[in-house]
């Protein structure tokens, strides 16, 4: 059986497409450098919803989940239209739909990013559907457009996306990147329409119906390329096929379980920087690392005791995947040092937590819509 596991890692790699990732400076860190955090979540709160809306308030308007973008920091470049117009994007797991900025957005912030004009790409197909993108920070309007979109050397035809019309202004005054290419699954999207990465496997563009995350630096479809990691992959099966949500079993300080008590869910998500979990858990854990609440509600740790903190430990499928300090404190280069962990207010029934960024940078993830799981495995 480990040799065919073997055999299976190598077909992948021999037809996998790999794209580079750059890490950008996150919403979150243009505010705080520029003294703006406090205003802006107090205009916008922080509110982050990992769950579909219910019914449409518009049946003739798709609405799209709520989605927060404050911490989002690794973008990659892709390209829509005939002749190819490039965009950043942020390849995420958390969302499902692909999205950029149109020249028909008018305000201001616009401006400073990359916008599709329709009108310069001999391929693009008007669907006529108006489209809402909301936001934790406001509402997003647009329409549903259709054309050829290109993924390194993977073109893909007549791919659904989202053009957005307006959005709102200090939310993209602070992005660096200028839309979203979601790698959720197609019920967390907009009805009716593929998603980026269905369509690939459709068209058969890729051999394998796989993509993986080695956050550092790339994004790889249609296979996995086994240099990236180091041991072998632990598969665990996606608890609800929406999200890339799995079980979780435990957080745990020097054997001490600090959150996740008996269990609970996580969202595998690479749309975020953050660790995020509930109040109470996310308190729990601020406490024993000795961290205090800022006038920004953002959690300060003391950078001298960086070195002296523990390892925040989280089982899955049996796993310890421990965190470092060094990993989920992070020093803005001013000496003031951030816990990563984040609350939010979930509408669950159970304990969730949402692992980005911080987490994803140490492992290396591979997901897996065949057989519905997410691989892991230390990031060499």
């Amino acid at each position: 059986m480990k040799w065919l596991g073997v055999l299976w890692l190598v077909a992948l790699s021999e037809c996998l497409v790999t794209i580079p990732l750059t890490k950008v400076r996150s919403i979150r860190e243009n505010l705080r450098e520029k003294g703006m955090l406090k205003s802006y979540l107090e205009k916008h709160p922080y509110r982050q919803s990992y769950k579909s809306l219910g019914e449409d308030p518009n049946p003739k308007v798709t609405f799209e989940p709520m989605r927060n973008y404050l911490d989002m920091a690794y973008i990659g470049i892709i390209s829509i239209g005939t002749p190819p117009q490039e965009f950043k994007v942020v390849f995420d797991t958390g969302s499902t739909d692909l999205w950029v900025p149109s020249i028909y957005c008018y305000i201001p912030a616009c401006a400073e990013h990359n916008l599709f004009n329709t009108t310069q790409s001999s391929t693009f197909v008007n669907s006529g559907r108006p489209i809402k993108l909301v936001y934790g920070s406001g509402q997003m309007s647009g329409i549903l457009g259709y054309d050829t979109v290109q993924i390194g050397n993977l073109v893909d035809l007549a791919q659904a996306f989202g053009l957005s019309l307006n959005k709102p202004g200090t939310f993209t005054q602070h992005e660096i990147f200028d839309g979203i290419l979601g790698l959720g699954f197609p019920s967390l999207g907009l009805k009716g329409v593929t998603p980026v990465f269905d369509s690939l496997w459709k068209q058969r563009l890729i051999s394998q119906n796989v993509f993986a995350f080695y956050l550092n630096n790339v994004v790889m479809f249609g296979g996995v390329d086994n240099s990236y990691f180091t041991g072998n992959l632990s598969w665990v099966p996606v608890s609800k096929p929406s999200y890339w949500q799995i079980s979780m079993h435990s957080i745990s300080i020097n054997g001490k379980v600090v959150a996740c008590d008996g269990g609970c869910q996580a969202i595998v998500d690479t749309g975020t920087s953050l660790l995020i979990g509930q109040i109470g858990p996310v308190n729990n854990i601020q406490n024993v690392i000795n961290a205090k609440k800022s006038l920004d509600n953002e959690f300060i740790v003391d950078c001298n005791t960086i070195n002296t903190l523990p390892d925040i430990v989280f089982t899955i499928g049996g796993i310890a995947y421990p965190v470092p300090a060094r990993s989920y404190i992070l020093e803005d280069g001013k000496d003031e040092c951030y816990s990563t962990f984040s609350e939010s207010t979930f509408e669950t029934d159970t304990e969730l937590w949402i692992l980005g960024d911080v987490f994803l940078r140490l492992y290396f993830t591979v997901y897996d819509r065949a057989n519905n799981r997410v691989g892991l495995a230390p990031a060499a």
